[in-house]
């Protein structure tokens, strides 16, 4: 179990501490087991076990006593495949996360270390925490779109298959990434609703600062969906062009080669009676014959700028 107090920073106390002062508001960090033992101890009036059901999302649901929810957060070097689950709990006093991936103690870790407060208090530490879920997600699009741009170009210079896996990955990335910064949004705007009164009202502004900066990043991968997209519609003109030039060579080809196809099988039928086969000058003038439709071919073929 990992306790502090929010004072000007993140003070670490013991669990018997977390109530020693009246007007300063804690937070817990508790394993499952934890929990179910010492659960009645933070006094919190819940009616809904935040760790009752499996977590599949973030969200947090609103009861008479208490707010409990769950985070559902993507790991961010390997997106699709990858996530940390933990559960919270949260009223008036203080908040309680049930965590047995160490994601919660590190991040908690992290703002003790970095973080000074003017204005303590539980809205100012959940922005912090909440921040700290998105603090790598600029810079991760920023890299997709400068390799979006990279593989753009390259498909404009006849650029490779092996890019395609490339871009399906961003594509699923982002996707994951729009899908997991909607519900943050609805459970920012869960938290903002402050049904129960838990928050300060003037603090809220920090909750709103971070629903604003959470929307422009689900803007911004959209955007980022929209231009993977349109790399993958830009390959896929660019593969069917040179299906098209691939298929123009062959046409020419069978077409110039249809007439000798037919002198071939003209002559190849050997009639006892065909004139052509006695003459000493039939096979020259059939070579002369062939190589005149071959040229004429071409010369049509350029002037119709089908080659």
């Amino acid at each position: 179990m990992k306790c502090c107090l929010i004072k000007e920073t993140l003070e670490p106390c013991g669990p018997d501490d977390i109530f020693s002062e009246a007007d300063v508001q804690y937070v817990a960090v508790l394993s499952t087991d934890e929990w179910k033992k010492d659960r009645s101890g933070f006094r919190m009036r819940i009616e809904i076990d935040p760790i009752a059901r499996p977590i599949h999302s973030s969200k947090a649901e609103v009861s008479f006593g208490s707010l409990t929810g769950s985070f559902r957060i993507p790991d961010r070097n390997d997106l699709t495949e990858k996530d940390y689950r933990f559960a919270f709990a949260l009223d008036e006093k203080g908040v309680v996360f049930i965590d047995d991936t160490g994601v919660a103690t590190r991040m908690i870790g992290e703002i003790a270390r970095s973080k000074k407060y003017t204005e303590p208090g539980l809205e100012r530490f959940m922005y912090d925490f909440l921040e700290q879920i998105i603090s790598r997600d600029l810079p991760i699009m920023e890299r997709y779109e400068t390799e979006l741009d990279d593989i753009e170009d390259e498909i404009l210079r006849d650029g490779e298959d092996e890019n395609m896996v490339i871009v399906n990955d961003i594509l699923s990335n982002v996707r994951e990434l729009r899908i997991h910064y909607e519900q943050l949004i609805d459970m920012t705007q869960e938290l903002l609703e402050n049904e129960n009164g838990f928050f300060n009202e003037e603090r809220l502004r920090f909750l709103q600062l971070f629903m604003n900066r959470l929307s422009r990043l689900h803007t911004n991968a959209a955007s980022l969906r929209e231009h993977t997209m349109q790399v993958r519609d830009l390959y896929r003109a660019h593969l069917e062009e040179k299906q098209n030039g691939i298929m123009t060579i062959l046409t020419v080809v069978t077409t110039i080669f249809m007439p000798l196809t037919l002198i071939v099988g003209w002559y190849g039928m050997n009639f006892r009676y065909m004139p052509e086969l006695e003459n000493p000058w039939s096979y020259p003038v059939l070579i002369v014959v062939s190589v005149l439709i071959i040229v004429g071919s071409l010369i049509f073929f350029k002037k119709k700028k089908w080659l």
